[in-house]
């Protein structure tokens, strides 16, 4: 059976020549920041991973097809778009059989770019287990699809509005490496340091490439996150974004919001609350998640 996939003449051409190509998400498009700033990430993003070596391929699905890379009149059309759905695992079927429009989470972007032979994937930060867990057992399917897609997502740790320790510990049951690139700590997507150690420490990209190779040779099912810390000059320390992630929490709980509607709530009112600075960092981390999956793809191809 045919898969539903349309690569753009970019990727295409990156597949016909053998060179690296990375997997880039849409929901950050869609769901994590307004339009034009939207666009002009994602453009800024790829543009990133062209000078870093590698081909953006940017995830989506429209008309009824998963889009594996998107020209740049695709970009402004989805950032423009209206009610577009977020996609992960249980959805994606649905969107394309119905030829819905829809944006890609960690989750369907690891299944579309290992359903395009992509093995790098470059994001914000992944999702996770939320606070309160025990009472609404709201934890993110990026989660388990780390445990079964073998694709390595580079990532600002997770985000800091979640239940880090007990993300690290369901990663941990699930047996996803988690690996420090270029410090000790766990990183907390805005903050360079959650507190918590990582698992693993792999600085050089070769190495952390090769650790993917050799998950591949043993049969180990699923992929790696490497949690890439913010640059020192655009992070904001934990302490500060602490207070305000309660307060956003507790407005998130007495407006009832649950499920999907939670994280782009809560990024929605830090960026107010910092004064526009969580977005402003949250460009940096991308842009440096990027420049660190393009070196991981490039090394994955000797």
């Amino acid at each position: 059976m045919t898969l539903p996939l349309t690569l753009s003449p970019d990727v295409a051409k990156a597949r016909a020549d053998g060179t690296a190509i990375v997997a880039l998400e849409s929901t950050i498009i869609t769901h994590g920041m307004p339009y034009p700033q939207n666009v002009e990430t994602a453009r800024r993003v790829e543009a990133e991973v062209r000078a870093s070596g590698a081909t953006p391929a940017t995830i989506a699905v429209m008309d009824g097809t998963i889009h594996i890379g998107l020209t740049d009149a695709q970009l402004e059309t989805l950032a423009k778009a209206t009610n577009v759905a977020k996609l992960s695992r249980a959805d994606l079927a649905a969107c394309l059989a119905t030829g819905g429009i829809g944006a890609t989470t960690v989750a369907a972007t690891m299944i579309c770019a290992h359903l395009a032979g992509i093995a790098v994937f470059a994001t914000g930060g992944i999702g996770g287990v939320h606070k309160g867990a025990q009472e609404s057992f709201d934890i993110s399917a990026d989660l388990h699809e780390l445990a079964a897609t073998p694709v390595t997502v580079v990532a600002a740790g997770a985000k800091a509005i979640l239940d880090l320790p007990k993300t690290l510990e369901v990663l941990e049951t699930l047996g996803v490496p988690v690996i420090a690139h270029g410090q000790p700590a766990f990183p907390a997507f805005w903050s360079r340091d959650s507190g918590l150690a990582a698992p693993l420490r792999l600085d050089d990209p070769a190495q952390i490439a090769a650790a993917h190779a050799m998950r591949a040779r043993l049969g180990l099912p699923g992929g790696q996150l490497v949690a890439n810390p913010i640059p020192v000059e655009a992070e904001i320390p934990a302490a500060t974004l602490a207070p305000l992630i309660a307060q956003a929490q507790a407005e998130a709980d007495a407006h009832g919001i649950t499920g999907k509607g939670v994280t782009p709530f809560l990024l929605q009112r830090l960026f107010e609350l910092t004064e526009g600075n969580s977005l402003s960092a949250n460009i940096a981390l991308v842009l440096n998640n990027a420049r660190v999956a393009a070196r991981i793809a490039q090394h994955l191809l000797g």
